[in-house]
């Protein structure tokens, strides 16, 4: 399989990669050092920004700049050509839910163009089921937590009609994904179900994407490898990489062909912490940027 190593990119946690459409380039974030990378896709040219606090997930914005999920709240950002960012606070939940030691983590927008994301207590090895699942819009703010009870929120991802929301808990004592049936309209998932439960398996169920035939892309943290699921749940496909703990995936370039995976550093060196692009050989779905309302 064609595969590249981006060269000149390390993230101690790689997280959150996007596709921007009207950019034509690859985003991604490194959360605890607080970097958000852009690389152009026709000249392979990179570029990173740092930002005030940490960034841990981020979709484009209809109005420019990103929308993100950081540790204090929801942000607007603006990149700045000096290396900077400029960071907005939109809404951020009551500090009782999103106290000392806690941040946000994966995150998306819906087909809508709202943006979701949840939160953790980053010491995870507390196992604190403190975090929650929360939606911001423009036009209602922030609502939430519409899901509770998270030790580590990740895996959120859309049917390609929008109509089943994906979750995962990626912490050792859960290695869960659920699937939702989806309120287009009110943007609210119902019927919660478990869609895969991967104890015992290979890895943990973190960053995911769904291509254009509505199967489920994971990252298989500890596992060495990206797993592609049915609608079904049935396991299809099983792309080895050289990382082993790749942390989220994402489709994209002009044709929606390639799939972007971030990984985690955790002291091992080798490939740890880089980042890869590959051809899998079906398409992904076009992101929904935020839609300022």
């Amino acid at each position: 399989m064609e595969m590249e190593i981006v060269a000149g990119v390390h993230c101690a946690t790689g997280e959150s990669p996007m596709w921007h459409a009207g950019e034509q380039a690859w985003y991604w974030v490194d959360i605890p050092a607080r970097r958000i990378w852009r690389r152009d896709h026709a000249s392979g040219e990179l570029r990173r920004w740092l930002a005030p606090e940490m960034v841990a997930c981020i979709a484009g914005s209809s109005g420019g700049g990103l929308v993100a999920g950081m540790e204090s709240g929801i942000f607007h950002l603006d990149l700045n050509d000096d290396g900077s960012v400029g960071a907005s606070r939109l809404a951020a939940p009551p500090a009782a839910e999103l106290g000392e030691g806690m941040r946000f983590n994966d995150g998306r927008c819906d087909r809508q163009g709202r943006f979701w994301s949840g939160t953790m207590f980053m010491d995870m090895g507390a196992a604190r089921a403190v975090g929650g699942l929360y939606r911001y819009s423009g036009r209602d703010g922030l609502h939430g937590p519409v899901v509770s009870n998270m030790l580590t929120q990740n895996g959120l991802a859309w049917s390609p009609d929008g109509k089943t929301m994906y979750l995962s808990d990626s912490h050792p004592q859960r290695r869960m994904v659920w699937a939702f049936d989806y309120d287009v309209d009110a943007g609210l998932p119902h019927d919660q179900r478990v869609f895969l439960d991967l104890n015992g398996q290979k890895g943990r169920p973190d960053g995911a994407a769904v291509d254009a035939d509505g199967c489920y892309w994971t990252c298989a943290n500890d596992g060495g490898v990206v797993q592609r699921y049915t609608p079904a749940g049935k396991l299809d496909r099983e792309i080895e990489l050289p990382m082993a703990k790749p942390s989220m995936c994402a489709f994209g370039g002009p044709d929606l062909d390639l799939l972007l995976v971030t990984s985690i550093d955790p002291g091992t060196g080798g490939d740890a912490g880089a980042v890869v692009l590959l051809r899998p050989g079906v398409k992904g779905v076009a992101e929904t940027p935020f839609l300022r309302e």
